[in-house]
């Protein structure tokens, strides 16, 4: 299949061109002197003026010139040594020094070498008079000057230095415009794209795992770069960009590098930031580059990290309009795309956690036209991930990482990865040679409620805190559909004073009304134990609060669970952020009672079970007030009631 748009031959070329001979080889271009030749030798020249000023001003010693009278007086007071006269002028050097005239322009104020001038109308026998004080008349001046070859090397040295400098200058300036104008302007080299070298390990679909669909529409790719020449025969194109869209962590990277692994194509990774610079036009001309050295090499892969960053929608008014710099690189990314083809080989991939903010223009046909949502991992892709980030880590024989995997659901691939190492960590700590199962409930502990405080509580506080903690277990335990409760601490972790963890036995994806009215009555179980046993509600149940108020409002105004507003969606998802400007008033009043109708029946409901079952919570409480921690079988052992468990 014919190539109808060919590529460019040069980065710098803003046209194509088709049909046309190929332009003869241009020879390299002369490095040109900034300013030219002639605005070197001006510079110099005034260097050389310059310097000649400030030689002539340090030339001048503090040697004073003083008045004809004042070396006829010295002498006749017989303090004259020698003298050295050339015509009328007179040097001389004193044997005692003597404060300077006031109308000399000497900088010193005593001085013992002079000049003066001889006036030619003087006849008082000057010969004579020297030789009767012993004078000595010199052939060599006193006052010593700097010959003119001297001043005229010293001068030339700041010239010389000038030139040197000069040269290196524009040496650095010719260096750094080779990529474009803007040397002057600052620029920095491009960031050099990280190429896979060959020979190395490469990162292949066997380090991905727990995202099987994903890989499948990759594979797509993989075959189209093993095997370009069976598509081209059936006429068919691959898509001219990948875009990856989940949420961070679930490995958008590690698939990106996994497909140019599998392929052994080069790949070429730039984060989408890197391309922004103050200067307008520097995100342009660094995009033209990475595209220009994937083509070189082609097949290829372009993985471009956070596309968001440059690829939100335009026309928002930020920035400069059509000259921003973002814009400005968005716009030379479409052009890029726009003139890829089939056969060029070159796919771009690119990741973002926001896919909703991208421009329209991104991902329509022809550019980034296959979207695929990479999700958090499933229980069965979880326990792979598991394997992978676990294969070089030692495991004792107790390990089971299908149940670790069953009490991690809604955790991606590197919050895995960061559980595996933080038991390696604990296991150093400990001075074990192997990480055990207990290594790996605390480390999930440490990520999913955080590090153990040492605070020592007051023994009523710690029971108060034992009973707020048996509630929200006890009722979790009670309510049909809830999810199980894997373990109760009243150990300080975070900024709790207690934790009871529960989490369900397989992956949740629809909830049904009772589920949710469950999950509410759970986390108000703390507060209700409180209710019961002390009378009193305390500030310890603010985050049970939030939670409740969060599922109210869903069940309420997004989900449909409440006959007075009906079956349509009231609130937005960000309604924390847009509350109250997305509905009527009279909806967000309704909304407000239907909530309250809903969180005041559970609370009745958590209060009556808990009164009910008052032998059950004084059990687990004082459980807890001994042993501080109770694991899933103890919990419900204590606390009387059969787990039932299904798979």
């Amino acid at each position: 299949m014919a190539n109808p748009v060919p590529p460019r031959d040069r980065t710098d070329q803003p046209w194509r061109s088709e049909g046309a001979p190929p332009p003869p080889p241009q020879p390299p271009p002369k490095r040109k002197m900034p300013g030219g030749w002639g605005g070197l030798i001006l510079t110099a020249l005034i260097v050389y003026l310059i310097a000649n000023l400030v030689l002539s001003f340090f030339n001048q010693g503090d040697e004073p010139t003083i008045s004809y009278t004042e070396f006829s007086k010295q002498v006749a007071s017989d303090n004259v040594t020698k003298i050295y006269a050339k015509g009328d002028a007179i040097q001389g050097q004193l044997k005692k020094e003597q404060p300077t005239p006031d109308d000399s322009d000497s900088r010193a104020k005593n001085y013992t070498k002079f000049t003066t001038q001889r006036p030619s109308f003087a006849d008082d026998d000057l010969w004579a008079n020297l030789e009767k004080h012993d004078v000595t008349v010199t052939a060599e001046p006193v006052v010593q000057e700097r010959s003119f070859l001297s001043n005229l090397l010293i001068s030339l040295a700041p010239m010389l230095l000038l030139v040197v400098l000069w040269i290196f200058i524009a040496r650095r300036m010719s260096q750094g415009m080779g990529g474009g104008a803007g040397g002057m302007l600052g620029r920095k080299q491009p960031p050099k794209p990280v190429e896979l070298e060959p020979g190395k390990k490469r990162t292949t679909f066997d380090d991905v795992a727990g995202i099987d669909e994903v890989e499948g529409e990759l594979n797509d790719v993989v075959d189209f770069l093993k095997n370009p020449d069976a598509y081209r025969a059936m006429g068919a194109k691959m898509p001219g960009g990948v875009l990856l869209a989940g949420p961070p962590g679930t490995g958008k990277t590690l698939l990106a590098r996994a497909v140019a692994g599998e392929a052994g194509v080069p790949f070429f990774s730039a984060s989408a930031s890197e391309f922004i610079e103050m200067i307008v036009g520097v995100g342009a001309s660094r995009v033209r580059e990475l595209f220009a050295e994937a083509r070189k090499v082609a097949p290829s892969i372009i993985f471009i990290d956070e596309i968001d960053t440059i690829g939100r929608a335009r026309g928002g008014g930020s920035g400069m309009g059509g000259h921003d710099e973002r814009e400005q690189t968005l716009n030379q990314i479409l052009t890029e795309m726009d003139g890829f083809s089939g056969s060029e080989g070159v796919i771009v991939i690119a990741a973002t956690n926001r896919s909703d903010v991208l421009d329209p223009a991104l991902t329509r046909p022809g550019r980034f036209d296959r979207i695929v949502n990479v999700s958090p991992p499933d229980r069965d892709g979880r326990e792979s991930i598991l394997k992978i980030h676990t294969r070089q880590i030692p495991l004792a024989d107790d390990v089971n990482l299908a149940q670790v995997a069953r009490t991690t659901p809604g955790m991606t691939g590197a919050e895995l990865s960061n559980l595996a190492n933080e038991a390696a960590l604990l296991a150093v700590k400990r001075k074990q040679k192997q990480v055990t199962q207990s290594d790996l409930s605390e480390a999930l502990e440490k990520v999913q409620l955080g590090a153990e405080r040492p605070l020592v509580m007051p023994d009523e506080e710690r029971r108060r805190t034992a009973y707020h903690e048996s509630g929200h277990a006890l009722l979790g335990m009670l309510q049909p559909g809830a999810d199980p409760v894997r373990k109760i601490t009243i150990v300080p972790r975070g900024r709790a004073l207690g934790v009871t963890l529960s989490t369900p036995d397989s992956d949740k994806y629809a909830y049904t009304e009772e589920y949710l009215r469950g999950r509410i009555i759970g986390a108000l179980g703390g507060m209700a134990a409180e209710q019961v046993v002390y009378g009193v509600v305390t500030t310890g149940a603010e985050n049970d609060l939030e939670q409740v108020t969060n599922i109210a409002r869903g069940m309420v105004a997004r989900w449909g669970m409440s006959e007075k507003v009906g079956r349509l969606s009231a609130l937005p998802n960000d309604a924390q952020q847009a509350y109250g400007l997305a509905a009527a008033p009279d909806t967000l009043d309704t909304i407000d009672g239907e909530m309250r109708r809903i969180v005041d029946e559970c609370y009745e409901e958590a209060c009556r079970k808990l009164r009910d079952h008052r032998d059950q919570l004084d059990a687990l409480a004082a459980a807890l007030l001994e042993n501080e921690t109770l694991e899933e079988a103890d919990a419900y052992r204590v606390a009387g009631v059969t787990r039932f468990t299904k798979d």
